[in-house]
């Protein structure tokens, strides 16, 4: 209960009469002093109330100035996103060559898709984008648009071509997300090594590109990293890539081959310098894998890399150098070829009658299968597998390939001495073009362990000891001979010193035994053998040279000359200069080391 102050104050108003004077003034008097209290209040309060919100501006321009102050004086961190659901990275690093030329990186685009019930014309929109997409059908989309669906896609990624004639269509429902796919500039070129990347995690306006083959794969949470600046660069060399690439394929035609590899590495640095397969396909539209079948079929089937094959003579380098290393013999002591030699009912014969005898350089020089399965007896069982183990020959390699650990080389399950005598010339045996590659760079580099890298390196290895440098300076010189004087006299490329063995092997059946008329042919060869640099690998399946009377199917008539025009075209890439004065003869010490 509230009470009311009068504004006649009657007691007041008495007085005044008893005076004598007007009573009326003194309720104007009242009136006035109650005027000025209720005036004198509302200041007060006005006077608070722009105190406290000039204190409220003071508190917060004072935040504002102390926060500007400490990120002025802040170290520098990387942004963090924070959110309250997944976040789709759509941010992928390029891949370059060793020279940082481009081999692949992202390309702005959009998805397409649609809201049905913003379609006005269904069938002008469908018929439209059945024109402009040939896969699509117009009847199906017209059903789809006509249907109960409030969201549909249409495509993952379409062309700025495409996406201007979608605009022309003029239907507010079909609707654009924006994407970064992945392109390869130079298209087929290092398919193999490159891969393929696909989208990941999609939403309608961010999709993340994962890697699904090859390096891409393999090097995937590197390249999706959202604080990686530099791109990948990878060891190859693309003019070298293109190269190889195009002799191969010419040298696959020519020789009418049913597919292809090659491999060219840096022997010091185990550097991959070319790394091809034919068929190939071109990353920009990766095919489907095969469901059924024989996957080497496939263009996506990699056979420097997955394909473990029996190389064959191309292993007998590996024997006649764990001979010399293990003073078992000479270059020069005579070793029994009579045959055929006859084990455990199977015969070992050589391609040609070389005589009752040749000496431990010949049988290399020569390839004959029956001196080096005799000089494999000696070395024994045991020790050809840890020599073989030991050049990383027994085991998948560990290259940069997401396809790798599938390229499992394939050995006896007994090894014994009938097979230690057919290992020795690369029978009974599997394995890549790339582990042949990586061996081979450890035979002629001085003796060094070299691991295959696809990674861009500048310093040599420096790995374990395999064999003596005098062993390695032995082999370099037989190597040598078998150009000159030996096997692959097709391999000779003026200025360059090339040396390297040839490999002819009966492709297996699938039910067992061997096709007498399809072979694998190999050329393992390195250059400048003065001092070798480079070794490269090449591979035809099924090659034959038909321009004599007779189909002629060894690795002398099919690898090897392709080998050499690879070589001739690739060594001034490189950087090698020809050496036309100081031809490379085969010197051999009297001793193994």
């Amino acid at each position: 209960m509230s009470l009311r102050i009068p504004l006649r104050p009657l007691t007041r108003i008495l007085d005044a009469r008893a005076r004598g004077e007007n009573p009326d003034n003194v309720e104007k008097e009242n009136l006035r002093l109650r005027h000025e209290a209720q005036r004198d209040k509302l200041r007060v309060r006005a006077e608070s109330r722009l105190l406290l919100v000039a204190a409220c501006f003071v508190m917060a321009f004072g935040a504002v100035g102390y926060k500007m102050a400490a990120l002025a004086t802040a170290v520098p961190t990387e942004p963090r996103i924070i959110s309250q659901g997944p976040t789709i990275l759509n941010t992928r690093a390029d891949i370059t060559d060793r020279h940082g030329r481009l081999l692949a990186t992202n390309f702005a685009t959009n998805a397409l898709y649609a809201h049905p019930q913003d379609i006005i014309y269904p069938r002008r929109a469908a018929d439209g984008l059945a024109e402009i997409f040939p896969e699509m059908d117009a009847e199906d989309l017209y059903r789809r648009f006509t249907g109960e669906s409030r969201f549909i896609w249409l495509r993952r990624y379409i062309s700025p071509e495409q996406e201007q004639q979608v605009h022309d269509i003029g239907s507010p429902g079909l609707l654009f997300g924006p994407r970064e796919m992945r392109l390869y500039p130079n298209g087929s070129i290092a398919a193999h090594v490159l891969g393929g990347a696909s989208f990941g995690e999609e939403a309608v306006n961010a999709a993340e590109v994962i890697g699904i083959a090859g390096v891409e794969a393999h090097f995937d949470e590197e390249l999706r990293d959202p604080s990686r600046v530099d791109p990948l660069m990878l060891s190859l060399d693309l003019t070298v890539q293109a190269t190889v690439e195009e002799v191969l394929a010419g040298g696959m035609a020519l020789m009418n081959a049913r597919g292809a590899a090659a491999v060219l590495m840096d022997v010091h640095t185990g550097e991959v310098i070319s790394m091809a397969s034919l068929p190939d396909f071109d990353p920009n539209a990766r095919p489907r894998p095969l469901l059924e079948g024989d996957q080497a079929d496939s263009p996506l089937f990699n056979r420097a890399v997955q394909g473990v094959y029996e190389l064959g003579s191309v292993f007998k380098t590996f024997t006649i150098a764990q001979a010399l290393e293990l003073n078992l013999f000479s270059p020069y002591d005579m070793i029994d070829t009579t045959g055929p030699l006859r084990m455990a009912g199977f015969a070992i014969r050589d391609f040609s009658n070389y005589g009752p005898e040749q000496s431990v350089a010949d049988v290399l020089i020569h390839s004959s299968n029956i001196g080096t399965a005799r000089i494999a007896r000696v070395i024994g069982a045991s020790r050809q597998e840890n020599f073989l183990a030991s050049l990383n020959l027994l085991e998948p390699t560990t290259v940069e390939l997401v396809e790798a650990p599938s390229g499992r080389p394939l050995t006896p399950p007994r090894w014994g001495e009938l097979a230690t005598m057919t290992i020795s010339y690369g029978h009974g045996i599997s394995t890549s073009p790339l582990h042949l590659a990586a061996a081979y760079s450890t035979i002629v580099n001085g003796g060094t362990e070299i691991i295959p890298t696809l990674e861009r390196r500048e310093e040599p290895q420096n790995g374990e000891r395999i064999i003596s440098e005098a062993t390695s300076v032995a082999m370099n010189a037989l190597l040598r001979a078998i150009v000159t004087d030996g096997t692959a006299s097709f391999g000779e490329v003026e200025g360059y010193h090339v040396g390297g063995k040839t490999g002819t092997a009966d492709m297996p059946r699938p039910n067992g035994g061997y096709y007498e008329d399809r072979n694998l042919n190999t050329f393992a060869s390195a250059f400048p053998m003065n001092d070798p640099q480079y070794v490269l690998i090449v591979t035809l399946q099924e090659a034959a040279e038909l321009s004599g009377p007779q189909p002629r199917r060894t690795a002398g008539w099919t690898a090897v000359p392709v080998a050499a025009e690879i070589i001739r075209r690739t060594a001034p890439l490189l950087g090698l200069r020809p050496d036309i004065e100081h031809p490379l003869g085969l010197q051999l010490s009297n001793s193994s080391n």
